[in-house]
């Protein structure tokens, strides 16, 4: 295979050798093309059935679609193939077999429904459209980190696999740790506040959260990517700010570096980075402008969580990506910085379709943070190996979390989360 040639390198007067799956045989009689699909694209094997042996025009017609091959040849330029090129072969290998009841259309002429497209994720990744998603999320982590250092940052792992949860024990997944009980990791929030009081002091992870939510839809699932970042001596403010860069930092990269991708989801019209800063809206503000949409049943009122009917009436009527600031102290993680007694430093940064980032300013003292713990009932000696570095000098610090996939989704206009993740795990789907 050392001497293989992408299709799409493929030039009129080489002689190459292209390797890659039957995307489909076109059969007209005398004559005959086989579309050969690898990574880079699609090319013509032309077949004139008259003029080739027997045994090397039956290898290469008679295979199954999906089939991989090599095919060895002339390139010679054709206007009417779809590349404007094609390959007279010498050869055809087969090198494995497809069957030829396939449980989809990888060629995207047959639709097939998500869950069948996620029980052969292999094939559906065959479909250009859906591998330009996975292409446009490797650009957007590659630019996020790209970001993040140009902030100043250091990229930690921390551990899945925790003896308490970071927010209780709720939504948690137990586990067995050698006859001990342990826990699935929600967040790395206490891990990266740590960090922040290390010599690291400016710190991100992109990896996996765990949570065991009961829910079933479009937008949730019970094991996600979170694009975390926390740093000493920043305030919610700073960490907006940061917050806001490594948005747009991820749509300026899609933007410049995608297009092929944007086009095969039929989006090279409609994509753009963020023009404009994003409003930041105080919680109290932004109860105000869902109630006088009139959308809701009966009027929010102050210490309300913002329902999802609530958080799209808002971003309808804001129209791009935005911050709520402000947000009540008594409905924010005990982890977040108080301004008074009913006013937190918490935001989250939302797109106009749903939440995408939660964050804020954290509390930084160890007799607060202490009092916090109690104030939620939580017992703070569960987390004695957090809150005790507090006592030997952890600064001001800040950061937030972003949800990897809902970041991509609602880059790309998906209609299901599930679109933008692998293999995803959901209360229904623990395999593949």
């Amino acid at each position: 295979m050392d001497e293989r040639t992408y299709t799409a390198d493929a030039e009129p007067g080489d002689t190459v050798t292209v390797a890659g799956w039957v995307h489909e045989i076109r059969d007209l009689g005398g004559i005959a093309f086989l579309i050969l699909r690898d990574q880079s694209g699609k090319i013509q094997v032309k077949f004139e059935k008259d003029e080739m042996d027997d045994e090397l025009v039956e290898t290469g017609l008679n295979v199954q679609r999906e089939s991989v091959v090599t095919v060895t040849g002339d390139v010679e330029e054709e206007e009417r193939a779809p590349t404007g090129v094609e390959v007279t072969p010498e050869s055809v290998e087969v090198l494995a077999e497809a069957d030829p009841e396939l449980p989809l259309d990888p060629s995207g002429k047959v639709d097939a429904e998500l869950s069948t497209r996620l029980d052969n994720r292999t094939l559906d990744l065959r479909k250009d459209e859906v591998k330009a998603i996975f292409e446009i999320r490797a650009e957007v982590l590659r630019a996020v980190r790209d970001q993040f250092r140009d902030l100043g940052c250091t990229e930690i792992n921390t551990p899945k696999i925790v003896a308490t949860g970071t927010e209780g024990g709720t939504e948690l997944f137990p586990i067995t740790y050698f006859g001990q009980e342990a826990f699935m990791n929600q967040s790395p929030q206490l891990f990266k506040q740590l960090m922040v009081g290390s010599g690291l002091e400016r710190v991100f992870e992109i990896g996996p959260i765990f949570r065991a939510e009961e829910h079933n839809t479009p937008r949730h699932l019970n094991e996600a990517t979170s694009i975390d970042f926390e740093s000493a001596f920043y305030d919610h403010e700073d960490a907006m700010d940061a917050c806001e860069s490594v948005v747009r930092a991820a749509y300026e990269a899609v933007e410049a570096n995608c297009q092929e991708q944007l086009e095969a989801l039929d989006l090279q019209d409609d994509f753009s980075a963020p023009a404009e800063s994003f409003p930041r809206i105080t919680y109290e503000e932004a109860i105000e402008r869902i109630n006088a949409t009139g959308e809701l049943d009966e009027p929010l009122v102050w210490g309300d969580d913002l329902p999802t009917e609530g958080e799209h009436a808002l971003g309808q009527d804001v129209g791009q990506h935005y911050f709520i600031t402000d947000w009540p102290s008594e409905i924010k993680p005990f982890y977040i910085m108080d301004k008074d007694d009913e006013v937190s430093t918490g935001f989250d940064m939302m797109h106009p379709e749903m939440e995408l980032v939660s964050g804020g300013q954290r509390e930084h003292r160890h007799d607060h943070l202490v009092e916090g713990f109690e104030q939620q009932g939580l017992d703070p000696e569960a987390f004695e190996y957090y809150t005790k570095m507090f006592k030997y000098g952890m600064p001001p610090h800040a950061g937030w979390g972003l949800g990897g996939e809902r970041l991509i989704m609602t880059m790309l206009g998906l209609g299901n989360i599930r679109e933008a993740v692998l293999f995803p795990r959901d209360r229904q789907r623990l395999s593949p």
